[in-house]
């Protein structure tokens, strides 16, 4: 007992260190452990290959050597703090504790060494005081725009001093300081500089990414950043407010009473389409989201995240929440920052008070500020052209609180596509007169379709079904009305099983057979059956059991194919159960379904051109037995081997 108490409060402390670990020092400390082979205090680092972009190495990025979408090159190097010995392996030296100016030169900021001469800043942060430098990088400071770096450099005791105070706060700030959503005062007018965390370990200050940090001075602290930081004095409504390029979206913001959310205190992303972004999307559509408050608003919040997320801090594809509800992928492709997959972003990092502006050149239309058309167009291409074929139209831009039942495009494969009236009259069943919800659906509801009719819900353990289309993806919730992405053309019932079988030639053996055997009424009374039903061609020689067989082909509950699993099992009216598979062709005891899915008010009809038997009990995949020795075994032996760990950590904890 004792010992298990050990072990728990072991596990525990271990758990709270990992925990109390800012994002940053938790991938620090994994480079480190990356690194500790080649020596002491050596971090792996992960380079972009044709990039200078390198990046301490998370688990993640570790196994997939990927950064961005793009290779990455591992290196080794010193972890902050520490230096090479000539001689010795890694990094075993401290580096020297020196003022600011002289560890601007260590780190490797000589530029921005040189311009704290020129500035006559060196006298400063050589001197007493406690200081946190946000360095710009040598690099950083080649990227600066050829006129504003003139600018600068003309007017050094002003212009250039005022922009490298904007880089210092007058205390030292470890990253552990360095909390998300912070901001600071710096020393150009006590401005505040704007800090964020994130949980990849990526730290940034007004967006730009530190790329070396706590590097320590006997005056302070540098942080080497990417890239040179302004100061940021205006809210993202003003920004907006002041750029030609969004005179659409300033428009659009005030229409829909956003105006006081985007001046208020904040912390957000926005996606900003330009005036070229409304420009492309069909001029029926942008009048119509215009003219409609709620899509207006819907449209509108799609293009704003919960949070700030500077794109410095975007290495993979992430879904982010919007304001409007769901969600975006954002994410990054090389240098491309890209939204939904799409390198749209063509100006980032434009840093609010209350937030930051990416500007996009697309629109981004939510499903719920589209009609039903637009909601089929963008996904089921076929179904979308065929409703407007059967004149539908009208009732998928309407505002008709009504449900599509679309079917995937490879529900048309092998099938004709011309516009008859029994193909209008199908497609008028696939229009449910209400609004509904896929959640709210139950076993045995009846939906009422445009067309009259009345089709059941089924719920199998795998799949939610309107009789035999089973529900392919998640809802589709337009501004009016719903869609149901389904995975085949509808089958309403024609009548009870018998029925079914009647209307058939390919049957007429077997209603010969029913008839003979007494099974006609059963056929025709109300129930839930799953007839395997054999074709003329399965009928080769009368068996002398006729009624048996017969009952060993009818199973005593419902299931479309859709609903058929790789080991799916269902009971007779007689007999041992019947094994069903499906591997793109449905099979009922290794016998191939020819057609499935026969819809009928009592049941559902799959033909079978072959006589269904038991299968032998006796047939069994050997391999079955070796694959369940061989976990077996490996499970044993993997439990062996855990408790052998766990005596080993018992006893170092005592």
């Amino acid at each position: 007992m004792k010992r298990l108490t050990w072990f728990a409060l072991a596990i525990t402390l271990i758990a709270t260190g990992f925990a109390s670990k800012t994002p940053y020092q938790a991938v620090l400390q994994h480079s480190r452990i990356r690194g500790r082979p080649h020596g002491p205090n050596v971090c792996a680092m992960q380079n972009i290959q044709g990039t200078d972009k390198k990046y301490f190495t998370n688990c993640k990025q570790w196994y997939h050597r990927k950064i961005c979408g793009k290779p990455t090159v591992v290196s080794y190097e010193c972890c902050p703090g520490y230096e090479k010995v000539i001689g010795e392996k890694g990094c075993p030296a401290a580096l020297p504790l020196v003022n600011i100016y002289k560890t601007l030169g260590v780190v490797g900021a000589t530029t921005t060494k040189m311009y704290s001469e020129r500035a006559n800043l060196q006298e400063e942060i050589e001197g007493p005081g406690s200081f946190t430098f946000f360095a710009p990088s040598n690099e950083a400071w080649a990227a600066l725009p050829t006129e504003i770096l003139d600018a600068l450099v003309s007017n050094v005791n002003i212009e250039l001093l005022n922009a490298l105070h904007y880089h210092m706060i007058n205390k030292r700030l470890t990253s552990d300081d360095l909390k998300h959503g912070t901001s600071f005062s710096s020393m150009y007018q006590d401005f505040d500089v704007h800090i964020h965390h994130y949980s990849n370990g990526i730290v940034t200050v007004n967006c730009a990414r530190l790329v070396k940090t706590d590097q320590h001075a006997t005056n302070g602290i540098v942080h080497v950043v990417d890239r040179v930081i302004t100061a940021i004095t205006n809210n993202v409504n003003s920004l907006i407010d002041t750029d030609d390029d969004l005179d659409t979206l300033r428009t659009a913001v005030a229409a829909a009473g956003l105006t006081s959310l985007l001046e208020n205190e904040g912390s957000y992303t926005i996606f900003a389409p330009t005036n070229e972004a409304f420009e492309k999307i069909p001029p029926e559509t942008l009048t119509r989201i215009l003219g409609d408050p709620v899509s207006l608003k819907d449209l509108l919040n799609y293009h704003i995240l919960k949070n700030l997320h500077c794109s410095e801090s975007i290495v993979a594809g992430t879904p982010l929440e919007t304001l409007q509800g769901t969600v975006l992928e954002v994410g990054c492709n090389g240098e491309e920052m890209t939204i939904n997959g799409k390198a749209i972003v063509t100006q980032r990092d434009k840093l609010g008070t209350n937030g930051v502006i990416h500007y996009v050149n697309e629109l981004l239309i939510p499903d719920s500020a589209k009609t039903l058309l637009e909601l089929a167009e963008g996904s089921v291409v076929t179904a979308s052209k065929l409703f407007k074929d059967a004149g539908l139209t009208d009732h998928l831009i309407g505002s008709e609180a009504v449900t599509l039942l679309a079917p995937l495009n490879d529900a048309f494969k092998d099938k004709s596509l011309a516009m008859t009236p029994d193909m209008k009259k199908l497609l008028r069943n696939h229009i449910l007169k209400e609004k509904f919800s896929s959640k709210s659906l139950y076993h045995g509801q009846e939906l009422e379709t445009l067309g009259g009719l009345k089709l059941r819900v089924f719920v199998f353990r795998n799949r939610l079904c309107i009789e035999n289309a089973c529900i392919a993806a998640h809802d589709k919730n337009g501004r009016f009305a719903n869609m149901f992405i389904v995975d085949k053309l509808l089958t309403p019932p024609m009548g009870t099983v018998m029925d079914v079988l009647k209307a058939d030639d390919r049957f007429s053996t077997l209603v010969g057979a029913i008839q003979r055997a007494g099974l006609t009424e059963l056929l025709n009374e109300k129930g839930a059956y799953t007839f395997f039903a054999p074709t003329n061609a399965a009928f080769s020689a009368m068996p002398p059991e006729l009624a048996n067989l017969l009952r060993y082909h009818i199973g005593e509950e419902f299931l479309v194919s859709s609903a058929v699993t790789s080991h799916t099992r269902m009971k007779p009216l007689t007999g041992d159960k019947l094994e069903l598979g499906l591997n793109s062709t449905l099979y009922v005891n290794r016998v191939p379904v020819v057609e499935a899915d026969l819809m009928a008010t009592n049941g559902v009809v799959h033909a079978v051109d072959v006589i269904v038997k038991p299968r032998p009990t006796s047939n069994r995949d050997p391999t079955q037995y070796q694959n369940s020795f061989s976990y077996k075994s490996n499970k044993k032996k993997l439990i062996v081997i855990l408790l052998e760990n766990v005596n080993k950590l018992i006893n170092k904890t005592e």
